[in-house]
């Protein structure tokens, strides 16, 4: 099982705060960005594989939690 980094916690800690779903994120995101966005990006991103500021960003204001510092 791969590691989740420390953004990709903080997001499933929100996520759990909020009452909402991975699936729910990816819709807000695709709406918020207007660029694809799925699941097996979103789980890249929870891992900390990759880490496209535009997604990021939007994944940050969506949840209003702070973005990683590289």
């Amino acid at each position: 099982m791969a590691k989740v980094c420390d953004f990709g916690k903080e997001i499933k800690k929100r996520l759990v705060d909020i009452d909402q779903t991975q699936e729910w994120l990816i819709t807000q995101v695709t709406k918020d960005t207007g660029k694809y966005f799925d699941s097996g990006y979103l789980h890249r991103i929870l891992r900390g594989e990759i880490a496209t500021p535009g997604i990021v960003m939007s994944i940050s204001k969506i949840l209003e939690i702070p973005a990683p510092k590289d």
